[in-house]
C-alpha cells in the first residue's frame, strides 16, 4: 500500500506511488465524450473506471452523506463514488476518485469538499479525490498531464459533440434499429486507437476525421418521418447525465421525439468568455484578459470549422456559433450572469426557438440558485418575446418521483403535437384549390 501524503493543509494528496497500482473512479455524465476522456487517460498509464451504476441506492448514499438542501448532482456524484466503493469491486486501500472543477462559484467547483467529508463520514478517509481543472485549484503529484494529454482530452470534447449532434439527428429515423449506436461505439473504437499515435494529434488529423464521421452518419439509412422536436437544457450535469435526468433522452426517443442537446463546447467557451467580461466590467490584468481573448478566438475558429463541416450535409441541422448565442441573450441579460450556466442558458433556449426546436425542457437540480434565475425565471419573458415557445422547467431532486416528472412532460408534448397539428391543418387550407373565377362576356 502507498504510503498517505497530505499537503500542508491535510489534503491527502493522490502520490506518484499511487499511480502505480490505485484504480482512479470517474463519474458518468456525457456518455461519448467521457468514454473518449476516460480512454485517453488511460494511455497515461492511469487505471480509469468510469462509473455507469445507476438505481436508487446511489441516492440513498448521497442521503447519507450530504445534506439533503446540497446541490442534487453533488448529492448523486458523492453518492454514486460511495456505492461504488461499498460495492466490493473496488479495494478501499488503492482506489482514488476523480472530478472536474471549473473555478467558478458553483457546484462544479465546491463539491469536491463535501465529497471529501463525506468519505470520512464514510469510513474512507484514506480514499484521494482528484481535482481535474484549468485554474490551477488543486495538484498532485501523481496526477500531471502533458500538453498530449490535454490535446486528447479537448479533442475527445470535440469529436463528443460531433457525434452527440449527429446521433441525435439520426436515431429516431433509423431504418435498421441500433445502426445508429453501433456506429457511435465503432467511431469510439477507433479514435482511441488513433490516440496512441501522437501524430494523430495533429488538428489536421482532427479535422479529417470530423469530416469523416459527418460522412459515416450521412450514410445511415433514416426515414424522415414528422416528429416533434424537443431542446433539453439546465443545469450541466442533470441536462446531460442519465442518472441525474431519469433517463429523459431514452424517454422522448420512446414517446416519438427528436431530442436536440446542445453541445459542450459552447459552455467550454462561455467559461473562458467569462474571464474576458469580467475585465470588461471589474478591470483586471491585460494579459490576463489579452490570453483569454486569445484562447476564446481560438475555441471560436475551431467551433465554426465543425460547423462548415456539419453544413456539408444538408440532411443535417449545423450548431450556430457562440457569438451568435451570444448576440440572442441581449435584452434579456446581462453578460455578468455568469454563475453556473449564467446567461448561456437563457441563450440555448433562445437559438433552439429561433432554430425552430420551440418545445424547450429546462432540467434543473431543485433549488439550484443560477438555473432557477437564467432558466425558469426567464422562461415568462422568453414566451412574451416569443410566439409559440412551450417550455417545461423540471425539477430533479430525491423527493421528485419519475412519473410526476415524465406526466409534466408528456403534457408538454401533447400541446406541441396541438400546436403541430394546428399549424398542419392552416397550411393545407392555404394550398387548398380554389375554384377559377368566370369571366362573364
Amino acid at each position: 500500500m502507498a504510503e498517505l501524503v497530505y499537503d500542508k493543509n491535510g489534503r491527502l494528496l493522490f502520490t506518484k506511488e499511487m499511480k502505480k497500482e490505485y484504480t482512479i473512479l470517474m463519474p458518468m455524465m456525457l456518455p461519448v465524450h467521457f468514454t473518449l476522456m476516460r480512454n485517453a487517460l488511460r494511455l497515461d498509464g492511469f487505471k480509469m473506471e468510469l462509473l455507469t451504476t445507476t438505481g436508487r441506492s446511489i441516492v440513498e448514499e448521497g442521503l447519507k452523506y450530504v445534506h439533503n438542501d446540497a446541490c442534487y448532482p453533488a448529492l448523486l456524484v458523492i453518492g454514486q463514488f460511495i456505492d461504488a466503493i461499498k460495492s466490493g469491486k473496488y479495494d478501499p486501500d488503492k482506489v482514488a476518485l476523480i472530478i472536474t472543477q471549473t473555478g467558478g462559484g458553483c457546484r462544479a467547483s465546491n463539491y469536491i469538499h463535501l465529497l471529501r467529508k463525506a468519505l470520512i463520514r464514510a469510513g474512507y478517509p484514506q480514499v484521494p479525490v482528484i481535482s481535474l481543472n484549468l485554474s490551477g485549484l488543486e495538484k498532485n503529484p501523481g496526477f500531471k498531464l502533458g500538453i498530449n494529454s490535454w490535446r486528447r482530452i479537448i479533442y475527445s470534447m470535440i469529436y463528443g459533440d460531433m457525434i452527440m449532434l449527429l446521433a441525435n439527428q439520426c436515431r429516431p429515423y433509423e431504418v435498421e434499429k441500433g445502426s445508429t449506436d453501433a456506429l457511435v461505439d465503432s467511431l469510439i473504437e477507433r479514435l482511441t486507437e488513433e490516440y496512441k499515435d501522437p501524430k494523430n494529434l495533429r488538428y489536421k488529423k482532427v479535422k479529417e476525421n470530423l469530416e469523416k464521421i459527418a460522412a459515416e452518419f450521412a450514410k445511415i439509412k433514416v426515414v424522415h418521418t414528422e416528429k416533434i422536436r424537443v431542446g433539453i437544457v439546465g443545469e450541466i450535469y442533470i441536462k446531460y447525465a442519465a442518472l441525474g435526468n431519469n433517463n429523459l433522452e431514452k424517454f422522448l426517443l420512446s414517446e416519438g421525439v427528436e431530442a436536440v442537446v446542445p453541445g459542450l463546447m459552447d459552455f467550454a467557451i462561455f467559461k473562458v468568455d467569462n474571464r474576458v467580461e469580467d475585465a470588461k466590467l471589474y478591470g483586471g490584468q491585460h494579459i490576463k484578459k489579452a490570453v483569454c481573448l486569445a484562447l476564446r478566438r481560438f475555441l471560436e475558429r475551431k467551433q465554426q470549422e465543425f460547423i462548415d463541416i456539419v453544413k456539408k450535409y444538408p440532411q443535417f441541422r449545423a450548431p450556430v456559433p457562440y457569438s451568435y448565442i451570444k448576440s440572442l441573450v441581449k435584452g434579456y441579460l446581462g453578460y455578468g450572469n455568469k454563475m453556473g450556466e449564467g446567461w448561456l442558458l437563457t441563450g440555448e433556449m433562445l437559438e433552439l426557438i429561433h432554430s425552430g426546436t420551440k418545445n424547450i425542457i429546462c432540467t434543473q437540480p431543485f433549488g439550484c440558485l443560477p438555473n432557477h434565475i437564467v432558466g425558469k425565471g426567464m422562461i415568462r419573458k422568453i414566451r412574451e418575446c416569443n410566439e409559440g415557445a412551450n417550455i417545461v422547467a423540471i425539477d430533479y431532486d430525491p423527493g421528485a418521483t419519475r412519473i410526476n416528472q415524465e406526466n409534466r412532460i408528456k403534457l408538454m408534448l401533447a400541446n406541441a403535437r396541438l400546436t403541430a397539428e394546428k399549424a398542419k391543418a392552416n397550411q393545407n387550407k392555404k394550398h387548398e384549390h380554389k375554384p377559377e373565377p368566370v369571366s362573364v362576356h
